[in-house]
């Protein structure tokens, strides 16, 4: 994981200061941190070189770490006490949102013994999903309100509400179609789903919170700039973190959008969900 090796063979070759900005540039770039957060990056660390000329390899490297810790906001992501809690889950297809639904699940359970959680199975267009999260919930021992295929995701998720108001629970997790975020269609049923979602919920609490792959790379910047225009995201989960050499990706939404990060997937079991830690990631990523 991380660009730290390729950094220190560049020092080993004795660059001019310029031509070692140069590279260090374009192995942030190719680490999915984004061209512009990049060349920021390194303005900023050029500058920083200007004020002390004798910088050596790991003053520049700590130096780097802490401008780019900068960018990066991270997010507690926890049900508020005292009121009905919905965290709705979104993102284009095959991110892992079904998945991370249980993941969270399981998470505030063993950190919070929080046990009045229900799943909402919003995601109507795929039979498989529906199957999988009632799979996912009796697996945990968590209750799971579902329609049939085709039906009208905004009504599973009222139905849900109302469910979970009766039932007394804590927490509404939301699954949703895997949406690409080029149909504008889809975008507007998202938006749809907010406005019910608020209408049923008045003084609860609401998180919007896209679901990104760390194999995915720029396109996850993309996707971030559409899901926030039309929802506003509070937060970004990165899955598939441990599958990929990269994982640069949170930095540029960070830093663009500023959007905090929650959480990283680490893997397949229920328990491979960990809250981000921005000195954690960048170690990582720099292999410190």
């Amino acid at each position: 994981m991380g660009i730290g090796s390729k950094i220190k063979k560049l020092f080993s070759k004795s660059l001019a200061d310029e031509e070692l900005f140069d590279e260090l540039e374009d192995l942030l770039i190719g680490s999915d941190i984004g061209v512009r957060t990049a060349m920021e990056t390194i303005d900023l660390l050029r500058e920083k070189k200007k004020q002390n000329a004798s910088m050596n390899e790991e003053q520049i490297v700590h130096t780097l770490e802490g401008i780019l810790k900068g960018f990066i906001t991270e997010y507690t992501l926890k049900p508020e006490p005292g009121v009905l809690n919905l965290f709705l889950l979104f993102g284009v297809n095959g991110v892992g949102k079904t998945t991370t639904i249980a993941k969270l699940a399981n998470y505030y359970r063993e950190t919070y013994d929080l046990h009045e959680i229900v799943f909402s199975a919003g995601d109507t267009f795929r039979a498989a999903a529906i199957d999988q999260l009632k799979i996912h919930g009796e697996n945990l021992g968590f209750r799971v309100v579902a329609q049939e295929r085709g039906a009208d995701p905004g009504a599973v998720i009222y139905d849900t509400i109302g469910s979970a108001k009766s039932n007394g629970d804590k927490l509404i997790l939301v699954d949703t179609a895997g949406r690409m975020h080029t149909k504008q269609n889809l975008v507007r049923e998202l938006q749809k789903i907010k406005k019910i979602i608020e209408s049923k919920m008045p003084g609860g609490s609401i998180k919007h919170i896209l679901v990104v792959d760390a194999t995915t790379g720029q396109n996850a910047l993309r996707q971030a700039e559409i899901f926030h225009e039309a929802v506003t995201i509070d937060t970004v989960i990165l899955t598939k973190y441990d599958s990929t050499a990269k994982g640069g990706i949170v930095a540029a939404i960070s830093r663009d959008f500023g959007i905090p990060v929650s959480f990283l997937g680490t893997g397949e079991t229920y328990d491979s969900l960990i809250p981000f830690n921005a000195d954690k990631y960048l170690e990582d990523l720099l292999e410190r």
